[in-house]
């Protein structure tokens, strides 16, 4: 059953919290089940980090329900060039969040369902809650075959993956959280989630491809509702709790103080681009001039999200030594993104005003520097 997670509720509910003043305040005998009424990546992503970092969880688990607008999520370790195609993201307004946990990229939509929870760091055990989830999708379907992997992914008919698996474990906390396919748009997330960029070398974390179904293929009375509500009510039930599902708003700072700015941290370009590991590309292309193909070979060093070391290799028939250097100049420091060197595309124009040949090969370079 929902019901509004108004400030009364939210005093009737909770206490014995560690958090600040204007937070949590009253008691709670057990465990509690939230579910997000907001579709922002970000908000949502923050709900988790203000769980846990400030609230005491012993004795009393969480379980978070949240969904969001299209928009790809990749882990904590990971490199969104290697990841995702982010020039397709952008074009169809697709956000890109990283999360603080480890593992794979994912793709969000209103069709996916997202389930958090939060234990102490002593009863963290993932695997007891994919069991718990399996329970409860089988209590609504129960010729559904599901069975949860080594991986802690959970398969349907042995072969396709309807969730995957990450986590944060804290000093004293700890979060696993799993995706669950139920009518997400599978188009979108396979193309947004492959990689159109060539030539990167990176230790980043790489996901693992896995052939994926929507549960609302396998039977349509599945929809996000009812396995929510079914989650919900196997959670209760094995943690002896009232079956109510709370809702709550991310935005709201008398429930969660200081949580707007943990949602704007997450959105910066330092946090989502500046924490990929260090990586490099090396690769080439070839342009067209008079009648033949030529070879321009690109390397470049990224660090913090920030070309670091910037070497392209043009004939100097086709671009002259010396203006190629600048070019390689120019890039040092520079944020890896596409609106930064759409910048330094000026920077040519102002050295050469009048060589509009010039600016054109410049431009090519750029044009291609900005789609790997």
């Amino acid at each position: 059953m929902l019901i509004p997670f108004s400030m009364k509720n939210c005093f009737q509910l909770l206490c014995n919290y560690k958090v600040p003043a204007a937070g949590f305040k009253n008691k709670v005998k057990s465990g509690l089940i939230f579910q997000s009424v907001s579709s922002d990546i970000y908000q949502n992503l923050a709900v988790e980090d203000w769980i846990h970092d400030h609230v005491n969880l012993e004795g009393k688990p969480v379980l978070f329900l949240w969904r969001n607008s299209p928009s790809v999520v990749i882990g904590r370790h990971q490199n969104p060039w290697q990841e995702c195609n982010l020039n397709l993201m952008r074009e169809e307004g697709v956000k890109l969040a990283r999360r603080r946990s480890g593992g794979g990229t994912v793709y969000h939509d209103m069709g996916n369902i997202n389930l958090t929870f939060f234990t102490t760091k002593k009863k963290y055990d993932r695997m007891q809650n994919l069991k718990l989830v399996v329970r409860a999708l089988n209590a609504v379907q129960p010729q559904l075959d599901i069975q949860a992997t080594k991986r802690c992914d959970l398969l349907l008919d042995g072969q396709f993956k309807i969730s995957g698996t990450a986590s944060k474990i804290g000093r004293t906390t700890a979060y696993h959280h799993c995706t669950l396919l139920c009518s997400t748009d599978r188009t979108s997330l396979s193309s947004l989630l492959k990689s159109p960029y060539q030539g990167i070398r990176s230790n980043a974390t790489a996901s693992i491809p896995s052939i994926v179904k929507n549960l609302l293929e396998k039977d349509p009375t599945l929809t996000c509702e009812v396995l929510m509500n079914a989650i919900a009510a196997e959670y209760a039930a094995y943690h002896q709790i009232d079956n109510h599902i709370n809702l709550i708003n991310p935005t709201d700072e008398t429930l969660f103080p200081g949580i707007n700015n943990k949602a704007r941290e997450l959105q910066t370009w330092e946090w989502i681009y500046g924490k990929t590991p260090k990586f490099s590309i090396n690769t080439s292309f070839n342009v067209l001039y008079e009648q033949s193909h030529l070879e321009i070979k690109i390397f470049i060093d990224i660090k913090d999200g920030r070309i670091e070391i910037c070497n392209i290799e043009a004939p100097d028939h086709w671009l002259p030594l010396e203006i190629c250097d600048k070019l390689n100049s120019s890039f040092i420091g520079s944020k890896f993104c596409p609106n930064e060197i759409t910048m330094l595309t000026n920077i040519l124009h102002r050295t050469c005003p009048e060589d509009d040949e010039l600016h054109n090969r410049w431009n090519i370079l750029c044009e291609k520097i900005k789609g790997i």
